[in-house]
């Protein structure tokens, strides 16, 4: 059976839990593969609102979810959204693993990444301050405190030891406080306590699941555009968001892989700093984020909101090798006499097809305007249901990126969502 990967096709906040909860029905296993608790992802379910940060959207229903070794992991996050999740009858203790070499989280990674956004000013990147970025620092310079530490004071000591000696510099050239190791290793060693036997090789569950011809599901956080290497750098996340990604960040081979769905909105969003090329300062942008309610699950800031960008959006089909899009917030569109798809950009008299990396926040876009539509769509369930103007937006995207329309979600509930079947292909 094939392994699936759905990974975000534009800055991230593009509707990944939604799709993922309409897959995970049809996969055997649910896997969530790099980012951290940066990354919310938001389920209506029944009118009911469910933000996950670090759980699979997949937990929601039955069958195995795994957090891999490619993520970072705040524990005291995770164990708030297992109590969340278990107060509303959802079983976390048997169908939730956890990576042993997932890195940890640590107070000094918050500290100092709040510190850092501090000190930038107006030049701030715009993180989360959830520590993300240092603890992935950690990792790559070899001196990070990982989940199977956690399980023993004699291991988990002395690699904090050598962290915050690492780090007290730095926080203290801010002007920040170090924090005490003894709190921390009490907190930590009784958070791994907590999690047990949860904690454990996912590597070795993925590589199970591969040999059994079990259907999986590759999680990914944020979005194409936010790839430390295919992003816009250095206004980006600290992993590699794109579906390349899951390979390393969960233990698969990528010719296991048979098929990669990009999501992506009808119109374009990114929170943050670092170049938007379609972003509307105007009644339209705040139009879009009104009706779509563009606010952060993870951080409650709005959203940056413009027209759909067909160039990054071409240059996401082509890095992910993305077979489908899943097209999610189709109905944020309605209402508007005119929708805007950015074709090309413009810059000092050429026009490219392609994103300049080091030149995008000096490009203009150059649209094309397609009629909008007034109906309502939320009670669609197949393309050909939708209005003829909706679907002749859909189908002008399809041209420009050179990928298929998949699902269309038409609505924030689960059920509201056009064109859903077995993604496995079964």
């Amino acid at each position: 059976m094939p392994a699936l990967v759905v990974v975000g096709a534009q800055w991230g906040d593009e509707g990944k839990g939604k799709v993922v909860d309409l897959y995970t029905p049809y996969a055997d296993l649910v896997v969530r593969y790099a980012g951290g608790a940066n990354a919310g992802h938001t389920l209506v379910v029944k009118g009911e609102k469910l933000i996950l940060h670090l759980i699979p959207s997949g937990i929601l229903h039955d069958g195995q979810c795994v957090i891999a070794q490619g993520t970072v992991l705040d524990p005291e996050v995770l164990l708030r959204e297992i109590d969340q999740l278990e107060a509303r009858g959802v079983d976390c203790q048997s169908r939730l693993k956890i990576s042993d070499r997932a890195h940890v989280v640590l107070p000094q990674h918050k500290l100092i990444d709040g510190l850092r956004e501090a000190a930038k000013g107006d030049d701030a990147i715009g993180t989360t301050k959830r520590g993300i970025g240092p603890t992935y620092e950690d990792k790559v310079g070899r001196r990070g405190v990982r989940m199977g530490d956690l399980r023993s004071r004699e291991r988990l000591q002395p690699k904090l030891e050598a962290n915050l000696a690492a780090w007290r510099p730095v926080i203290e050239a801010h002007g920040g406080e170090v924090p005490e190791l003894e709190p921390i290793l009490q907190t930590y060693l009784a958070m791994g306590a907590r999690l047990g036997d949860a904690i454990c090789d996912t590597a070795q569950i993925v590589a199970e699941a591969v040999a059994q011809d079990q259907r999986i599901l590759l999680e990914g956080a944020q979005g194409t555009m936010l790839d430390i290497d295919h992003g816009t750098y250095p206004f980006v996340t600290s992993s590699n968001a794109i579906a390349g990604g899951a390979c390393a960040g969960a233990g698969i081979g990528p010719t296991a892989i048979s098929a990669v769905v990009g999501i992506t909105k009808a119109y374009a969003t990114r929170v943050g700093g670092g170049p938007f090329p379609t972003e509307l300062n105007d009644e339209v942008g705040q139009k879009l984020r009104d009706v779509g309610v563009e606010y952060g699950s993870t951080t409650g800031r709005p959203r940056r909101c413009g027209w759909m960008d067909a160039v990054a959006l071409r240059l996401a089909v082509r890095v992910n090798g993305m077979t489908e899009i899943a097209l999610t917030k189709l109905d944020v569109l309605r209402g508007h006499e005119t929708l805007k798809i950015c074709v090309a950009y413009e810059l000092d008299g050429e026009r490219l097809s392609v994103p300049p990396y080091d030149d995008l926040d000096r490009v203009t876009p150059v649209y094309e305007s397609l009629p909008g539509f007034s109906e309502d769509i939320s009670g669609c369930r197949v393309r050909a249901d939708l209005p003829a103007n909706a679907r002749a937006y859909i189908e002008r995207l399809e041209d420009l990126v050179g990928c298929k329309v998949g699902i269309i979600s038409v609505g924030p509930d689960r059920e509201a969502t056009a064109d859903v079947s077995n993604p496995f292909g079964a």
